[in-house]
């Protein structure tokens, strides 16, 4: 067994590692960018080195770097993690040449699986259903045009080094594929330095249903069941689970039969996962097969039991597998929510800046959480946008979906925007309850992004009833500040109107210690509660059934979040509420004219120039963020009054980039 090994990435993926690391006695060696001196990686590994700038390409991304690393800190081993160098051939050939042990398949796998359009070929000569589609790089933008046309609409057009979402496009005519494909080159390029871009059929209301396979040295594979990563949103996972609340036994073995014809055919060896589409029928086509860990790896070690970082580096060293097909269990069921630092009510924008507040729920073998950050660290707009991942265990999907829930209500995170309202709102929404969906749930769903101070109230007496609890808990405290000042007195009155998006509602409050009796516009509810006014997560019952809601004071109004939903309450004596309700509306400003970058990133394309009439759809403004091209068009016609900002500037959120003549 290894001593000392070195984790070639960041974030939650490197601190997931250490922990198995040291749980077996190994010590640790991480690596890291200037940006990242302070993460948490960094603090939890027994040795650090700094491997250069900022952006990945001149940090995480240059395999002499890690090389180097292992050099100097006798590091035997180096474990990838997941995106950057785990998939990457060169680098494995690099490392077998130094007597470094790579901690994943050998370089003949990752060569056959880690080329999407190599593996494809590979797949269908194995015996393994492939889906339609041209499997050899494509030149040009007209050549895509015709080869999609050939295979019919729709296609989907990928890079063939392609992960994590990058490099990939629907096309559903001929101008989608002409720009997608000129797209997925650039992205290609800038991501894995490779621009080979292929074409497939995009199989209508698919699932995404991958297979966990593990190998070792001595021949044996095993399959541990599938993940259903039907949840996704720009083809990146936000939900996932398992098992599938759509396949069958008879499925699930014939899909884990494939995977594992397919990984011996490479003489696999590690953990790997074999991608696949599913239809209706419950038909499955191979997509791809990931020769690394995958971000979703925890749901699959809460229902087998087994700890697959550790499986990685026993197989690396040389051990074998020590169970056999018939002992891998199916234990309950496990969901996993990425917690990500984006905007939906911004389609899903990225979103940077220091984390003011930082508290996850409370872990137990039920509830885990797997980070990278802290309180007060800081979400750089140079790499990926989760922030955590929160997986939970059930022993029904129902259970492990309430308790996700739970959990999310649980979970605080301010400064940046983030989405866990928005994955409340699709594990409450009936469609994903009932395990009728398809890959294009969200899109169907919330085409719109997610607003959750509009989403609709699942418990207003719940929210009304905390709105007062609260109110009452700040005016005690005023009561007890203003006490000892005599002539001072505070009077705290029982009555009081609470406001949610401008609806008074008529509430009643009681207090006896942490017992509330609140009569909500007449009717009568029981509140328990020992909430203190510095807690940000106010937990209690109401009328015997457990809650948490998540409270922040914003001047004289109680935001309040919980089941997806946020509400800003405003609480006031009934004469205030009657003034108020006199009050003009003030309009708000209109900003039609200007086009305002929805998310901080760096500016890649200015598309048109002053003087220039635009139409409706057509191209303005290249964003690069987080890795990803964000294309910003037209929302209507108009003319250029004004360019404001130039390619290669960094852009702050809502700063101009444009400005339309008036009409």
């Amino acid at each position: 067994m290894f001593d000392k090994i070195l984790i070639a990435n960041r974030g939650e993926i490197a601190c997931r590692v250490i922990r198995t690391a040291r749980r077996m006695g190994i010590a640790t060696v991480a690596v890291y960018s200037e940006a990242d001196a302070n993460a948490l990686h960094v603090e939890l590994a027994d040795e650090a080195v700094c491997i250069g700038p900022a952006p990945a390409r001149e940090s995480y991304l240059v395999a002499d770097k890690i090389i180097a690393a292992c050099k100097a800190t006798g590091a035997q081993a180096v474990h990838p993690g997941y995106g950057f160098l785990s998939e990457n051939e060169s680098f494995c050939e690099a490392l077998e040449r130094e007597g470094i042990v790579f901690i994943g398949p050998k370089t003949h796998a990752i060569a056959a699986m880690g080329d999407k359009i190599a593996s494809k070929k590979l797949a269908k000569e194995a015996g393994v259903n492939t889906i339609p589609g041209w499997n050899d790089p494509i030149e040009s933008p007209e050549r895509a045009v015709e080869i999609a046309r050939g295979i019919g609409y729709p296609v989907m057009i990928k890079a063939s080094a392609g992960g994590g979402g990058k490099g990939l496009r629907v096309a559903f005519n001929d101008a989608e594929a002409h720009e997608g494909f000129a797209s997925c080159v650039n992205e290609a390029k800038n991501a894995f330095n490779d621009d080979r871009v292929f074409i497939e059929k995009f199989v209508e209301e698919p699932r995404h249903i991958e297979i966990q396979v593990l190998g070792d040295a001595f021949g044996k594979v095993v399959y541990l069941n599938e993940r259903e990563c039907s949840i996704q949103r720009r083809h990146q996972k936000v939900i996932e689970e398992a098992p599938s609340p759509f396949i069958d036994a008879d499925t699930r073995r014939a899909m884990g039969e494939q995977a594992v014809k397919l990984a011996k055919a490479v003489q696999y060896q590690s953990a790997g996962t074999v991608e696949f589409v599913v239809g209706r029928d419950k038909s499955f086509y191979f997509l791809e097969m990931n020769t690394r860990l995958q971000v979703e790896h925890p749901v699959t070690e809460l229902i087998t039991g087994l700890d697959l970082v550790e499986q990685m580096i026993r197989v690396a060293a040389g051990q074998p597998l020590t169970f056999d097909q018939a002992d891998v269990k199916l234990d309950g069921w496990a969901m996993e929510a990425r917690i990500c630092a984006e905007d939906p009510a911004r389609g899903f924008l990225p979103s940077v800046g220091r984390l003011v507040k930082y508290r996850p729920p409370a872990q137990s073998d039920a509830v885990r959480v797997d980070t990278g950050v802290y309180e007060g660290g800081e979400v750089s707009m140079h790499y990926d946008s989760m922030i955590a991942k929160l997986i939970c265990h059930g022993r029904t999907r129902d259970e492990a979906i309430a308790r996700l829930r739970d959990a999310l209500d649980a979970f605080v995170i301010r400064g940046p925007n983030h989405n866990i309202a928005f994955v409340s709102s699709v594990l409450g929404h009936e469609r994903f309850a009932a395990g009728r969906f398809t890959t294009a749930f969200i899109a169907e769903e919330y085409p719109q992004g997610f607003d959750p101070a509009v989403a609709g109230f699942e418990d207003a007496p719940l929210l009304l009833a905390v709105a007062a609890s609260v109110h009452q808990r700040y005016n005690e405290r005023a009561s007890r500040i203003v006490g000892q000042m005599p002539g001072h007195e505070f009077r705290i009155k029982p009555e009081a109107v609470v406001r949610l998006r401008g609806v008074g509602h008529f509430v009643q409050l009681e207090v006896e210690g942490d017992d509330h009796v609140v009569m909500i516009d007449g009717k009568p509810h029981r509140l328990v509660s020992d909430w203190k006014v510095s807690d940000p997560v106010y937990r209690g019952e109401l009328d015997g059934r457990p809650f948490e809601v998540q409270v922040e004071r914003i001047g004289l109004r109680y935001r309040l979040q919980h089941r997806g939903v946020r509400v800003d309450a405003e609480v006031m004596s009934p004469r205030a509420a009657e003034l108020l309700a006199r009050m003009p509306v003030k309009a708000a400003p209109d900003m039609s004219r200007f086009l305002l970058s929805p998310m901080p990133g760096l500016l890649r394309e200015v598309s048109v120039k002053p003087g220039q009439a635009v139409k409706a759809g057509e191209r303005l403004a290249v964003i690069e963020a987080m890795k990803m091209e964000n294309i910003l068009r037209a929302e209507r016609d108009g003319v250029v009054e004004k360019v404001s900002a130039a390619a290669g500037e960094s852009l702050a959120v809502d700063q101009v980039i444009l400005v339309f003549a008036g009409s």
